[in-house]
């Protein structure tokens, strides 16, 4: 079985671009499985659902979305298996811009908002300079030039990175995004491990603490001037 991990910032059209090239896998008759990772709420599931694609949604709530999708895989690849699934994709939060949510054999795809701004690429992290392919939606929203340089800012931050233009609405580019699906390559979970360390979560932030007084902190803790230090046993 393939996996593809789909991750991007927020609003940039992950889901949109999904729907399209599952309906693309599916006339070709293959069977995909999709797990919507997301913190508190999600009605994605529903969307999938309506064109016949077996969907699993997880909520991390308090957890960093990261650390919950790589902990869960193991039965999030189960389920997909138990459904005769040729895909399993996953379909991550991406909330805090820096998510590394792949894994070695995974296809990772960064779905990245091309109105977002010409530095965003500059500005979010693994999930884009680890990822195989990037696919830029809205383009048709600004200039040639400003594409042009949305684009090299992409390649600026991931040089080997395929770049696919996709439009959320149309459909356009998503069947191509399904041809670089089909050609990846299977995983077995046995031999994955992630391309990039996970997003720190080690802090007393991170158990319930709420008062905001430095003493009261222990952990992983990076000051204003960027040291990076561990306070505690």
């Amino acid at each position: 079985m393939r996996m593809v991990i789909v991750a991007g910032t927020p609003g940039s059209g992950k889901t949109a671009v999904l729907m399209h090239t599952l309906k693309s896998l599916k006339a070709r008759g293959f069977n995909s499985s999709v797990v919507k990772i997301d913190c508190l709420y999600t009605d994605d599931d529903k969307k999938f659902e309506k064109i016949g694609v077996p969907t699993l949604v997880g909520l991390s709530m308090d957890m960093c979305p990261d650390h919950y999708a790589i902990y869960n895989i193991d039965d999030m690849i189960k389920w997909a298996e138990k459904n005769e699934s040729d895909f399993l994709i996953i379909e991550t939060a991406g909330l805090c811009h820096r998510c590394a949510p792949y894994t070695r054999n995974c296809l990772g795809v960064c779905v990245i908002d091309a109105t977002s701004g010409p530095n965003t690429p500059l500005k979010v992290g693994p999930f884009l300079s680890t990822a195989d392919i990037a696919v830029v939606t809205k383009g048709d929203m600004i200039s040639q030039a400003e594409r042009e340089i949305f684009r090299e800012r992409i390649l600026e931050v991931n040089p080997s990175a395929k770049i696919i233009e996709a439009n959320g609405l149309s459909g356009q580019g998503c069947m191509e995004l399904a041809e670089e699906m089909i050609e990846s390559r299977e995983v077995s979970l046995e031999n994955e491990e992630l391309r990039h360390s996970a997003p720190l979560a080690v802090c007393t932030l991170c158990v319930g603490e709420t008062r905001v007084n430095k003493k009261h902190h222990r952990g992983i803790l990076r000051r204003i001037d960027g040291f990076q230090t561990y306070e505690g046993e």
